[in-house]
C-alpha cells in the first residue's frame, strides 16, 4: 500500500488541474490548491513514515 502512496498528489493534482480547465480558472490563480495539495500529502506521508517507525515492523 505504501509503495503505492505517490498516486495520492498526482491524482489529487491531476483533479485540481481538471478542475481549473472546466471552470476557466487560469494555473496562476489556482497555484494556492497546488501547494495545499502537496503540504496535505507529505503530511500522509510522513505520518505513514511515522508509523512505521513507531510500530518497527520485521
Amino acid at each position: 500500500m505504501i509503495r503505492i502512496l505517490f498516486l495520492l498528489p498526482l491524482a489529487l493534482c491531476f483533479g485540481w488541474y481538471y478542475f481549473l480547465r472546466v471552470n476557466n480558472i487560469p494555473i496562476k490563480q489556482g497555484k494556492r490548491g497546488f501547494i495545499y495539495i502537496l503540504l496535505f500529502s507529505a503530511f500522509i506521508l510522513g505520518f505513514f513514515v511515522l508509523m512505521i517507525h513507531v510500530t518497527n515492523p520485521t
